[in-house]
């Protein structure tokens, strides 16, 4: 729909005439503005509309949806932008929407030909207000009145039509130059992202560029409620060859004593083995305290067979270097570290973890090498030290001088051969241990044990036959050792069937447990 095209001339009230856009006004007077005086009465100014004229604005039924004058419509809090009055029908001019009122009545308590509040100013100076000259007027919020637009109460208003079904906000949209930007959520979320890219550098500082400031002393640090794990307990060996006391880390400890107990050719769960049984025995001394065999009492063990066989430090890093032996020492030191720690108990106590190199086929009771009957040391078969271990048979021959000399025996009491009636007195079994070793036997005429027999004359084994040859005394035993605790070739022999290092243990003693040294030597 084409708006229509209307002119409207202002004057005072009831002087005001619609021309169509073909006439051409006449040039009126203007006169200058005069500053009226105290009484003088101010003429009023007012916006006038023809009813006729009005009726040319009103849209057809087609846009009657957001039209001005579709009254009806709207309420004073729902209406469409522009309405400020309640709809109560059509007024004088029409249906503009506004109460009824008198078109050229002056308002209410005003003389006469006095401007109306709000009337455009005359030509040349300032609005004229009752109470004299005001301050220049607002900027003009709204664009002027132009074709299709209709001035009401110094505004203008805009009849759009519901062009493309426009509604809500597209309908009521401000002006460009008022117009809200709106920015999409992402866009904030890249700028965010953006702006700590760019602060990033700021924050990183170089090392050494800003040393960090020592801060403030504060209050000491509460005292722990976990007990603290007890530190690793130091050892002292007396060396007999330099009569010295060489002080060390328990495990560094055993590192020496496996080196000089086992071969680093066994099986790495043999080591293992060894490794735990030398700490099991060192970690009992220290818990008891016990400096037996020690001369004066200088150390806690000595490096010789009567406690274990040990070999010093310096020689470990310097002999064995320059024999090229860095490979063995390694899987020594391996061996000991895969087992740090641990150690057999019995009843919660560590146990008297005594071992030897060969058995006879079978392991010895405490009690038949020693006095005291220990639960856990028991007679257990070994048949692998047969087949590995090269200490498993051995032959010695001796002067019959010095075999009587060592047994404390009269020259008389051993035969010169073995023909003759004495031949069959010369030696004789009496009884043998569960270990299948001599328990007692007769010599030429005097009883020894088995042990007394092979400490005297300095047997590998108390398991021994004996032979005259042409005066001289042929001894063959079998196994090395006392035979008490665990054979190492029968752990060797285990080790290569697949055995760990537990297996073989417990095997070889009796109803054992594991435990860590921490915990027993921390109570």
């Amino acid at each position: 729909m084409k708006d229509s095209k209307v002119r409207v001339n202002m004057g005072s009230a009831g002087g005001t005439r619609a021309r169509s856009p073909d006439q051409t006004p006449k040039a009126e007077k203007v006169e200058p503005y005069q500053k009226p005086s105290k009484d003088e009465a101010v003429p009023i100014i007012k916006w006038e509309f023809p009813g006729a004229l009005e009726q040319k604005t009103v849209p057809t039924e087609k846009h009657r949806q957001l039209s001005i004058s579709d009254t009806n419509r709207y309420s004073m809090e729902g209406g469409p932008r522009g309405h400020r009055g309640p709809g109560e029908g059509p007024d004088a001019y029409g249906e503009s929407g506004h109460g009824k009122r008198a078109a050229s009545a002056p308002p209410p308590e005003r003389p006469a030909g006095a401007r109306a509040h709000g009337a455009a100013p005359d030509p040349g100076g300032p609005a004229a207000m009752p109470q004299g000259p005001q301050p220049a007027p607002e900027p003009q919020r709204y664009a002027p009145a132009a074709s299709g637009r209709v001035p009401r109460g110094g505004r203008t208003f805009r009849a759009r039509p519901s062009r493309w079904g426009r509604r809500g906000f597209a309908a009521r949209r401000p002006t460009a130059g008022r117009r809200r930007v709106r920015m999409h959520p992402a866009v904030w979320a890249v700028a965010g992202l953006l702006a700590l890219a760019l602060a990033l550098p700021l924050l990183v500082v170089a090392p050494g560029n800003h040393p960090p400031e020592p801060l403030p002393p504060g209050p000491p640090p509460l005292p722990s409620a976990e007990p603290q794990a007890a530190e690793e307990p130091m050892v002292s060996v007396y060396l007999t060859k330099t009569e010295t006391v060489e002080e060390l880390p328990l495990e560094q400890y055993v590192v020496g004593v496996l080196a000089a107990e086992m071969p680093a050719e066994f099986q790495l769960e043999a080591l293992k083995a060894q490794a735990i049984a030398a700490r099991t025995y060192i970690v009992q001394r220290l818990l008891s305290g016990d400096r037996s065999g020690v001369p004066d009492d200088k150390a806690l063990v000595t490096d010789t067979v009567s406690h274990q066989a040990y070999i010093a430090q310096a020689e470990l890093t310097m002999e064995w270097q320059r024999l090229g032996k860095e490979t063995e020492l390694a899987k020594l030191q391996q061996a000991v570290n895969e087992t740090a720690g641990w150690v057999m108990t019995y009843e919660g106590e560590p146990i008297t973890a005594s071992f030897f190199s060969t058995s006879n086929g079978y392991t010895e009771n405490s009690e038949d090498y020693w006095k005291n009957e220990i639960p856990y040391l028991r007679s257990v078969e070994s048949p692998w030290d047969k087949e590995i271990s090269p200490k498993y048979k051995t032959t010695v021959t001796m002067p019959r001088s010095e075999f009587l000399g060592k047994l404390g025996l009269a020259d008389g009491a051993v035969p010169v051969s073995a023909g003759g009636d004495g031949a069959s007195s010369f030696l004789k079994v009496l009884s043998y241990t569960q270990g299948h070793r001599i328990e007692s036997v007769r010599v030429g005429g005097k009883k020894f044990s088995g042990r007394e027999v092979r400490e005297k004359l300095g047997l590998r084994s108390s398991q021994f036959a004996l032979h005259m040859k042409e005066g001289e005394i042929e001894i063959t035993t079998y196994g090395n050792g006392h035979g008490v605790g665990m054979s190492q070739y029968g752990a060797e022999g285990m080790a290569r069937e697949g055995y760990k290092a537990k297996e073989i243990l417990k095997h070889y003693y009796t109803n054992i447990s594991f435990a860590e040294t921490s915990n027993l030597l921390s109570h």
